[in-house]
């Protein structure tokens, strides 16, 4: 029976000497249990069902001494027990607040390797390292907290909006790749024999750019979704943190920061966004010259088709004709909800700041007679009072909107490397060929690309709406009333009129496209002293317009 073993009749007895050796040894034990006839039976090596669990690991509702202290060997004063089975316990250390190394408390938290450490820490592996009490560093968190989680729900607010629009792309690959071969079917077939070399070659080239490009999109879909679901898991992690366990709250913070620097986003290599949709076009083009080619063979090769035309400029004169651009309609209305579509959110870099710009969160900006000590920065602006955004753009359609608030202010884009050191009569916007703008100088609006400019006839209006095409490589800016919008200028490629000549156009047909082999960014310009521009608002109509879609 139970009741004979050595361990009934001398428990007390041999209880107190276990525990006043293990204490002596400095090892943390609960207190002792109320069943101590089931805490010996499963606690002794050989006894009922089979088992032998070990002291460390057991559980304390079977009433046994819970032993935080792995490997400790068996005590000759337990009788009848030689080899009591003291196994390790879990292996979370942290969690029992002992070292795994020193087997000391956990008192200090090194800010340079981020993690907890004990007194002999401090005086060996972390000594000269900035050691902090757990208590001030938990305070440190907790100042850090609020901000800390407002970025991580922005963050996930724009992994929504961006992962929407991603779905979107590979739906339009997809749609896109399917008619434009459909379409290249039928022209090749009415072109007969003489282009089915060419025909061969076209549908090759779609399904090519149809395959890395479909491919490339759904990467950067499933890497969108992986970081939003680790970034929401290792929030909710944080949040069901107790409000006593400090230890598990900065592990859980540490986890959750590193998830948020891990930003290696696999980088889409491609700048023309769907390119093999200009198959038509070309097909089209062909068909239409066709006989006039074949006649004219010697031309083509010199350069010369039909009437004097180069066969370029006859694609232009095509493409014209089936797109035409807005450049010379600019009071041609638009409605706005058809480019919230499009709506990109924008948040200002304070890292390319000029030191006379003062910035009110990561919307607004101001021009102020006072420099601000900002840190040193290799992209902060040095001679022009100019602000970035932090977004990169380098493919599809963008949309966002600017208030005028005061003062003459400059809203456009520039080329990610452009050199934010360079002099004021070459660093300012749209004097140079790695950005283009519009400015409100007090009277007028002017458009600037590459030190010329357009002077624009049209009233103020307080809101500006930037919709950029990168694949279309086009620049048009609407001024924004209500839910309409007026055309103020598109930056395109586009012909002359026959006895027409334009200097500021001549410049955007020869070097504007070049700005597009550039990620580009959002950029502003506060060029008077009481400038004053704040973007938006379009953050929270973007995310509801695309949850909506």
């Amino acid at each position: 029976m139970l009741g004979a073993h050595p361990c009934r009749r001398e428990s007390a007895t041999a209880r107190e000497k276990v525990m006043g050796r293990v204490q002596e040894r400095g090892f943390p034990v609960s207190p002792v249990p109320a069943k101590p006839t089931d805490a010996w039976r499963f606690g002794v090596k050989g006894r009922r069902g089979g088992r032998s669990p070990s002291w460390g690991a057991a559980e304390p509702g079977w009433g046994r001494p819970v032993l935080s202290q792995p490997h400790i060997e068996a005590d000759p004063a337990l009788p009848g027990s030689p080899e009591p089975a003291l196994g390790p316990v879990p292996p979370a250390p942290l969690c029992e607040g002992l070292c795994p190394r020193h087997l000391q408390p956990l008192d200090g938290f090194c800010r340079a390797e981020q993690a907890c450490v004990c007194a002999r820490c401090r005086a060996h592996e972390h000594r000269g390292h900035d050691v902090v009490p757990l208590e001030r560093e938990r305070e440190h968190k907790e100042a850090q907290r609020a901000k800390f989680l407002s970025n991580v729900d922005n963050e996930l607010e724009e992994l929504v909006v961006t992962i929407a629009q991603t779905r979107k792309m590979v739906e339009l690959i997809k749609g896109a790749a399917t008619k434009e071969r459909e379409r290249v079917e039928k022209l090749f077939a009415e072109a007969s024999e003489v282009l089915a070399t060419f025909q061969k070659e076209v549908a090759g080239f779609i399904e090519d750019g149809e395959r890395s490009m479909l491919a490339e999109a759904e990467a950067d879909l499933r890497w969108k979704e992986e970081r939003r679901a680790k970034l929401a898991q290792c929030k909710q992690n944080l949040e069901n943190v107790p409000s006593t366990d400090t230890i598990y709250f900065l592990q859980e913070f540490q986890a959750l920061k590193i998830a948020m620097e891990e930003n290696l986003s696999p980088a889409p290599s491609f700048q023309n966004e769907l390119s093999f949709t200009k198959s038509t076009q070309a097909v089209c083009t062909v068909k239409d010259v066709l006989s006039t080619a074949c006649k004219n063979q010697w031309d083509h090769l010199l350069g010369k088709g039909v009437d004097g035309l180069s066969f370029q400029e006859m694609e232009e004169a095509v493409a014209e004709s089936q797109f035409p651009d807005k450049s010379n309609a600019p009071t041609c209305l638009e409605n706005r909800d058809y480019f919230l579509k499009f709506a990109f959110i924008i948040d200002l870099d304070s890292d390319t700041a000029d030191k006379f710009i003062q910035l009110f969160g990561t919307k607004g900006a101001k021009r102020v007679l006072c420099p601000i000590p900002y840190p040193e920065n290799v992209s902060r602006f040095l001679n022009c009072e100019q602000v970035l955004g932090e977004n990169l753009m380098n493919r599809g359609n963008y949309y966002w909107e600017v208030e005028l608030i005061d003062g003459w202010v400059s809203i456009g884009v520039i080329a990610e490397d452009f050199n934010p050191r360079e002099s004021y009569d070459r660093g300012r916007l749209g004097r140079n060929e790695k950005s283009c703008c519009l400015q409100w100088n007090g009277q007028n609006y002017v458009a600037w690309f590459g030190g010329f400019e357009s002077v624009i006839q049209q009233p103020f209006f307080h809101t500006i709406g930037v919709f950029l095409e990168y694949s279309e490589k086009a620049l048009t800016f609407y001024g924004v009333k209500d839910s309409k919008m007026t055309c103020l200028q598109q930056l395109k490629v586009s012909r002359f009129k026959k006895g027409q000549f334009d200097a500021f156009q001549n410049k955007i047909n020869h070097q504007f496209p070049s700005l597009f082999s550039y990620n580009l960014k959002p950029a502003f310009f506060l060029e008077s002293v009481d400038a004053h521009l704040q973007i938006g608002p379009l953050k929270k109509d973007c995310v509801s317009v695309l949850k909506r879609r």
